[in-house]
């Protein structure tokens, strides 16, 4: 099994983050993940970067998506080449076909937060997301409640992530996937095969209750 933080941000590509990379390599190690996803606001880190940061990370897996701030709210994006497709403020149409293009990944971040209309996305363009986040450090209890009768009538896979913006909360929520990840290809087949299952790290502050 494989432990994923799918949804972190850094210092070094989002400003609202308190985490250095060399914090994120040391508290995702403290939390016993497996592999964390770097989702910068609506950037991705370049290759060669990632490529630095994993020599340093003593077996952690690093890898990169995004978290895109379309016209209907944010959404994380794994796999495509780049963003030039994707600028910020994209209708949530367009994005989804980029992904789709691509074969890439979307799972919608905190759903329902800041009174987004969730419901109305689900009505409009229907099941497509690869993932629901259902718990995370920016998921509170009623949003949760929402996102749990919203998965009741439209099925689709649930995640767990810390969104992470401070070292402490890194890994509070996971998702834990069966078999190994190593590459993007790994994350996206486990993300689309819909057998992660969102967990929670014992002793720290869970902001939505338990994921089990």
């Amino acid at each position: 099994m494989a432990k994923i933080d799918h949804h972190v941000h850094t210092s070094r590509y989002s400003p609202d983050s308190d985490i250095s990379p060399a914090q994120l390599v040391a508290a995702a190690r403290r939390a016993g993940l497996d592999v964390v996803v770097i989702t910068e606001h609506d950037h991705q880190w370049p290759q060669d970067e990632l490529d630095e940061l994993n020599r340093n990370a003593q077996g952690l897996v690093i890898l990169s998506g995004a978290e895109i701030s379309a016209r209907e709210g944010h959404f994380l994006v794994y796999g495509l080449p780049n963003l030039d497709e994707v600028p910020v403020g994209i209708a949530l149409a367009d994005l989804i076909e980029v992904v789709q293009r691509h074969r890439a990944g979307i799972v919608a971040a905190h759903p329902f937060r800041w009174e987004q209309d969730f419901e109305a996305i689900v009505d409009r363009h229907g099941a497509v997301f690869d993932g629901i986040e259902l718990v995370s450090n920016n998921v509170t209890r009623e949003t949760r409640a929402l996102t749990e009768a919203l998965l009741k009538r439209h099925p689709m896979a649930a995640t767990g992530s810390s969104d992470g913006h401070q070292p402490e909360v890194v890994g509070c929520y996971f998702t834990e996937v069966p078999g190994e990840v190593r590459t993007m290809a790994d994350f996206l087949a486990a993300l689309k095969g819909g057998e992660g299952r969102p967990r929670h790290r014992e002793g720290t502050r869970m902001a939505c209750g338990r994921a089990d």
